[in-house]
Protein backbone atom coordinates (compact mmCIF):
# COMPACT_ATOMS: atom_id res chain seq x y z
CA UNK A 1 0.00 0.00 0.00
CA UNK A 2 0.87 3.44 -0.47
CA UNK A 3 0.36 6.51 1.61
CA UNK A 4 0.64 10.43 1.06
CA UNK A 5 1.35 12.00 4.54
CA UNK A 6 0.40 15.85 4.01
CA UNK A 7 1.35 17.64 6.78
CA UNK A 8 3.07 21.30 7.52
CA UNK A 9 6.67 22.15 6.43
CA UNK A 10 6.95 25.41 7.84
CA UNK A 11 9.64 25.02 9.68
CA UNK A 12 11.98 23.40 6.87
CA UNK A 13 11.25 19.79 8.48
CA UNK A 14 8.37 17.54 9.25
CA UNK A 15 7.18 17.47 12.52
CA UNK A 16 8.61 14.85 14.82
CA UNK A 17 6.23 12.76 15.58
CA UNK A 18 4.53 12.34 12.40
CA UNK A 19 8.08 11.58 10.92
CA UNK A 20 8.03 8.89 13.43
CA UNK A 21 4.49 7.55 13.02
CA UNK A 22 6.14 7.11 9.22
CA UNK A 23 8.58 5.43 9.93
CA UNK A 24 6.24 2.67 12.22
CA UNK A 25 4.67 2.68 9.39
CA UNK A 26 6.47 1.95 7.23
CA UNK A 27 7.69 -1.31 9.48
CA UNK A 28 4.61 -3.15 8.60
CA UNK A 29 4.89 -2.76 5.40
CA UNK A 30 3.43 0.40 4.04
CA UNK A 31 5.10 3.04 1.57
CA UNK A 32 5.03 6.69 2.58
CA UNK A 33 5.67 9.58 0.73
CA UNK A 34 5.32 12.76 2.33
CA UNK A 35 3.51 16.46 0.95
CA UNK A 36 4.58 19.48 2.86
CA UNK A 37 2.52 22.40 2.95
CA UNK A 38 4.55 25.74 2.93
CA UNK A 39 2.26 28.85 4.17
CA UNK A 40 0.52 29.92 7.11
CA UNK A 41 -2.86 31.01 8.01
CA UNK A 42 -6.10 29.79 5.64
CA UNK A 43 -4.91 31.70 2.74
CA UNK A 44 -1.21 30.29 2.89
CA UNK A 45 -2.74 26.59 2.83
CA UNK A 46 -4.98 27.35 0.20
CA UNK A 47 -1.95 28.04 -2.00
CA UNK A 48 -1.06 24.95 -1.68
CA UNK A 49 -3.89 23.20 -3.04
CA UNK A 50 -3.02 23.01 -6.68
CA UNK A 51 0.52 22.02 -5.96
CA UNK A 52 -0.79 19.04 -4.03
CA UNK A 53 -3.55 18.62 -7.30
CA UNK A 54 -0.70 17.75 -9.35
CA UNK A 55 1.51 15.52 -7.40
CA UNK A 56 -1.64 13.34 -7.18
CA UNK A 57 -2.00 12.73 -10.62
CA UNK A 58 1.46 12.20 -10.95
CA UNK A 59 1.44 8.54 -8.37
CA UNK A 60 -1.12 6.64 -7.87
CA UNK A 61 -1.88 6.59 -3.59
CA UNK A 62 -4.34 4.37 -2.33
CA UNK A 63 -4.36 6.60 0.75
CA UNK A 64 -3.67 10.47 1.78
CA UNK A 65 -3.53 10.67 5.21
CA UNK A 66 -3.64 14.69 6.47
CA UNK A 67 -1.97 15.50 9.61
CA UNK A 68 -4.03 18.37 11.66
CA UNK A 69 -7.74 20.01 10.17
CA UNK A 70 -6.01 22.70 7.69
CA UNK A 71 -4.16 19.50 5.90
CA UNK A 72 -6.85 18.01 5.56
CA UNK A 73 -8.99 20.87 3.95
CA UNK A 74 -6.03 21.34 1.82
CA UNK A 75 -6.21 17.74 0.71
CA UNK A 76 -10.03 17.81 0.33
CA UNK A 77 -10.17 20.93 -2.06
CA UNK A 78 -7.05 19.38 -3.96
CA UNK A 79 -9.69 16.37 -4.75
CA UNK A 80 -8.05 13.52 -2.61
CA UNK A 81 -10.07 9.92 -2.54
CA UNK A 82 -9.69 7.87 0.24
CA UNK A 83 -8.66 10.50 2.82
CA UNK A 84 -8.07 10.03 6.47
CA UNK A 85 -7.55 13.04 8.67
CA UNK A 86 -5.14 13.04 12.35
CA UNK A 87 -6.58 15.72 14.37
CA UNK A 88 -3.79 16.59 16.78
CA UNK A 89 -4.89 18.50 19.28
CA UNK A 90 -4.48 22.19 19.15
CA UNK A 91 -6.74 22.41 15.92
CA UNK A 92 -9.62 21.07 18.46
CA UNK A 93 -9.37 24.10 20.65
CA UNK A 94 -9.63 26.51 17.54
CA UNK A 95 -12.78 29.26 17.18
CA UNK A 96 -15.94 27.60 16.86
CA UNK A 97 -16.11 28.40 13.18
CA UNK A 98 -13.10 26.77 12.53
CA UNK A 99 -14.08 23.46 14.54
CA UNK A 100 -18.02 23.34 12.96
CA UNK A 101 -15.94 23.11 9.67
CA UNK A 102 -13.67 20.60 10.93
CA UNK A 103 -17.14 18.33 11.80
CA UNK A 104 -18.63 19.19 8.45
CA UNK A 105 -15.54 18.37 6.65
CA UNK A 106 -15.08 15.11 8.19
CA UNK A 107 -18.77 14.36 7.72
CA UNK A 108 -19.16 14.72 4.16
CA UNK A 109 -15.63 14.32 2.47
CA UNK A 110 -13.00 12.40 5.00
CA UNK A 111 -13.09 8.66 5.05
CA UNK A 112 -12.22 8.38 8.79
CA UNK A 113 -11.06 10.74 11.48
CA UNK A 114 -8.61 9.95 13.60
CA UNK A 115 -8.34 12.06 16.87
CA UNK A 116 -5.30 11.56 20.06
CA UNK A 117 -8.06 10.66 23.13
CA UNK A 118 -11.86 10.18 24.16
CA UNK A 119 -11.66 13.91 24.90
CA UNK A 120 -10.51 15.28 21.79
CA UNK A 121 -13.47 13.22 20.35
CA UNK A 122 -15.97 14.62 22.99
CA UNK A 123 -14.69 18.48 21.85
CA UNK A 124 -14.85 17.90 18.39
CA UNK A 125 -18.16 16.01 18.04
CA UNK A 126 -17.11 13.64 15.94
CA UNK A 127 -19.35 10.60 16.87
CA UNK A 128 -17.33 7.97 14.73
CA UNK A 129 -13.86 9.05 15.01
CA UNK A 130 -11.33 6.75 16.00
CA UNK A 131 -9.37 7.18 19.09
CA UNK A 132 -5.42 6.66 18.31
CA UNK A 133 -2.95 8.44 20.24
CA UNK A 134 0.61 8.41 18.85
CA UNK A 135 2.79 5.19 19.81
CA UNK A 136 6.02 5.43 21.91
CA UNK A 137 8.88 3.56 19.91
CA UNK A 138 10.08 1.54 22.72
CA UNK A 139 13.27 0.71 20.70
CA UNK A 140 14.23 4.49 21.16
CA UNK A 141 12.79 5.61 24.81
CA UNK A 142 14.77 3.42 26.97
CA UNK A 143 15.77 3.27 30.88
CA UNK A 144 19.37 4.42 30.99
CA UNK A 145 21.95 4.42 34.17
CA UNK A 146 20.87 8.19 35.31
CA UNK A 147 24.84 9.19 36.47
CA UNK A 148 26.19 8.08 33.01
CA UNK A 149 23.43 10.48 31.72
CA UNK A 150 23.88 13.07 33.68
CA UNK A 151 27.81 12.90 33.09
CA UNK A 152 26.74 12.52 29.21
CA UNK A 153 25.06 15.83 29.43
CA UNK A 154 27.71 17.61 32.30
CA UNK A 155 24.95 17.95 34.68
CA UNK A 156 25.73 19.13 38.42
CA UNK A 157 24.85 15.42 40.29
CA UNK A 158 24.25 17.32 43.78
CA UNK A 159 21.09 18.61 42.50
CA UNK A 160 17.41 17.29 41.60
CA UNK A 161 17.26 18.07 37.87
CA UNK A 162 13.53 18.36 36.85
CA UNK A 163 12.23 18.64 32.82
CA UNK A 164 9.62 20.57 31.52
CA UNK A 165 9.07 18.55 28.74
CA UNK A 166 7.71 21.81 26.61
CA UNK A 167 8.96 25.04 25.31
CA UNK A 168 8.25 27.43 27.84
CA UNK A 169 7.46 30.30 24.93
CA UNK A 170 4.69 28.60 23.89
CA UNK A 171 1.44 30.07 25.71
CA UNK A 172 -0.68 26.65 25.28
CA UNK A 173 2.28 24.51 27.32
CA UNK A 174 1.08 27.43 30.38
CA UNK A 175 4.95 27.34 31.88
CA UNK A 176 3.66 30.30 34.04
CA UNK A 177 1.93 28.02 36.28
CA UNK A 178 5.41 26.16 37.21
CA UNK A 179 7.00 29.32 37.84
CA UNK A 180 4.15 30.16 40.07
CA UNK A 181 4.55 26.64 41.84
CA UNK A 182 8.28 26.65 42.40
CA UNK A 183 7.87 29.82 44.39
CA UNK A 184 5.47 28.21 47.12
CA UNK A 185 8.02 25.44 47.38
CA UNK A 186 11.79 25.61 48.70
CA UNK A 187 13.41 25.35 44.91
CA UNK A 188 16.90 25.64 46.06
CA UNK A 189 18.24 22.13 45.44
CA UNK A 190 16.34 22.26 41.74
CA UNK A 191 17.98 22.67 38.43
CA UNK A 192 15.04 22.83 35.87
CA UNK A 193 15.43 22.41 32.29
CA UNK A 194 13.37 22.93 29.42
CA UNK A 195 12.47 22.09 25.61
CA UNK A 196 14.39 24.55 23.22
CA UNK A 197 15.64 23.44 20.16
CA UNK A 198 16.14 20.08 21.35
CA UNK A 199 16.43 17.63 18.58
CA UNK A 200 14.46 14.75 18.93
CA UNK A 201 17.25 12.17 18.99
CA UNK A 202 18.45 13.60 22.48
CA UNK A 203 15.56 13.27 24.44
CA UNK A 204 15.88 9.84 25.96
CA UNK A 205 19.24 11.26 27.28
CA UNK A 206 17.30 13.92 28.78
CA UNK A 207 14.41 11.91 30.26
CA UNK A 208 17.30 9.28 31.71
CA UNK A 209 19.10 12.22 33.24
CA UNK A 210 16.62 14.18 34.81
CA UNK A 211 14.79 13.25 37.99
CA UNK A 212 11.51 14.11 37.14
CA UNK A 213 8.94 15.45 34.00
CA UNK A 214 6.62 18.12 34.43
CA UNK A 215 3.92 19.46 32.22
CA UNK A 216 1.25 22.02 32.88
CA UNK A 217 -0.28 22.71 29.76
CA UNK A 218 -3.82 24.06 29.46
CA UNK A 219 -4.78 21.25 26.85
CA UNK A 220 -3.02 18.30 24.48
CA UNK A 221 -4.15 15.55 22.56
CA UNK A 222 -2.47 13.00 23.68
CA UNK A 223 1.25 14.26 24.93
CA UNK A 224 4.21 11.99 24.01
CA UNK A 225 6.42 13.69 26.31
CA UNK A 226 4.54 12.00 29.03
CA UNK A 227 4.29 8.52 27.33
CA UNK A 228 8.40 8.84 26.51
CA UNK A 229 9.12 9.67 30.09
CA UNK A 230 7.24 6.63 31.84
CA UNK A 231 8.66 4.30 28.99
CA UNK A 232 11.65 5.60 30.74
CA UNK A 233 10.20 4.74 34.26
CA UNK A 234 10.43 8.18 35.40
CA UNK A 235 8.18 10.49 37.93
CA UNK A 236 5.83 12.85 36.18
CA UNK A 237 3.67 15.74 37.29
CA UNK A 238 1.18 17.23 34.67
CA UNK A 239 -2.03 19.12 34.33
CA UNK A 240 -5.28 17.19 33.56
CA UNK A 241 -5.24 17.39 29.53
CA UNK A 242 -5.79 14.85 27.01
CA UNK A 243 -5.39 11.06 28.05
CA UNK A 244 -2.86 11.54 30.41
CA UNK A 245 -5.25 10.67 33.07
CA UNK A 246 -6.18 7.31 31.71
CA UNK A 247 -2.52 6.67 30.95
CA UNK A 248 -1.35 7.20 34.31
CA UNK A 249 -4.21 4.55 35.72
CA UNK A 250 -2.31 3.69 39.17
CA UNK A 251 1.13 4.14 38.16
CA UNK A 252 3.22 5.18 41.02
CA UNK A 253 5.10 8.44 41.09
CA UNK A 254 3.00 9.85 38.38
CA UNK A 255 1.11 13.10 39.64
CA UNK A 256 -2.31 14.85 37.81
CA UNK A 257 -2.58 18.65 38.94
CA UNK A 258 -5.43 20.92 38.95
CA UNK A 259 -5.02 24.55 37.28
CA UNK A 260 -4.33 26.07 40.58
CA UNK A 261 -0.39 27.00 41.44
CA UNK A 262 -1.14 25.70 44.91
CA UNK A 263 -2.17 22.47 43.53
CA UNK A 264 0.30 22.13 41.30
CA UNK A 265 2.78 23.35 44.14
CA UNK A 266 1.70 20.41 45.81
CA UNK A 267 2.20 18.11 43.27
CA UNK A 268 5.95 18.87 42.87
CA UNK A 269 6.19 18.80 46.22
CA UNK A 270 4.91 15.01 46.34
CA UNK A 271 7.57 14.36 43.22
CA UNK A 272 10.29 15.46 45.37
CA UNK A 273 9.16 12.99 47.98
CA UNK A 274 8.84 10.61 46.05
CA UNK A 275 12.11 10.78 44.12
CA UNK A 276 13.77 11.52 47.78
CA UNK A 277 12.35 8.15 48.74
CA UNK A 278 14.15 6.84 46.01
CA UNK A 279 10.79 4.69 45.20
CA UNK A 280 10.37 3.15 41.68
CA UNK A 281 7.90 4.34 38.65
CA UNK A 282 6.90 1.35 36.34
CA UNK A 283 5.38 3.31 33.71
CA UNK A 284 6.87 1.43 31.23
CA UNK A 285 5.01 -1.81 32.09
CA UNK A 286 1.94 0.78 31.98
CA UNK A 287 2.40 1.44 28.10
CA UNK A 288 3.04 -1.87 27.28
CA UNK A 289 -0.40 -2.78 29.13
CA UNK A 290 -2.10 0.25 27.13
CA UNK A 291 -0.83 -1.03 24.03
CA UNK A 292 0.49 2.33 22.81
CA UNK A 293 3.57 1.17 21.25
CA UNK A 294 4.91 2.62 17.96
CA UNK A 295 4.47 -0.76 16.30
CA UNK A 296 0.76 -1.27 18.11
CA UNK A 297 -0.54 2.14 16.73
CA UNK A 298 0.90 1.66 13.16
CA UNK A 299 -1.41 -1.95 13.06
CA UNK A 300 -4.10 0.10 14.56
CA UNK A 301 -3.68 2.59 11.56
CA UNK A 302 -2.98 -0.20 9.18
CA UNK A 303 -6.31 -1.45 9.68
CA UNK A 304 -8.22 2.14 9.08
CA UNK A 305 -6.23 2.58 5.98
CA UNK A 306 -7.82 -0.71 4.99
CA UNK A 307 -11.42 0.17 5.97
CA UNK A 308 -10.90 3.95 4.02
CA UNK A 309 -9.84 1.78 0.97
CA UNK A 310 -12.71 0.17 0.31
Amino acid sequence: MKVLFVASGNKGKINSLIKAQAESLEKVGIEIDFFLIKGKGIIGYLKNVSRLRRQLKGKHYQIVHAHYSFCGYVATLAGTRNLVVSLMGSDIKSNVILQFSTQIFARLFWKATIVKSKKMREDVQIKNAFVIPNGVNLNQFVQIYQPDAQRNLKWDTSKVHLLFAANPKRKEKNFALLEGALKGIDASEISLHTLQDVPFSEMNMLYNACDGVLLSSLWEGSPNVIKEAMACNKPVVCTDVGDVKENFGSVSGCFISGFEVDDYADKIQQLLEFINNKKQVNGLERIKELEISSNKIAEKILKIYQLAEK
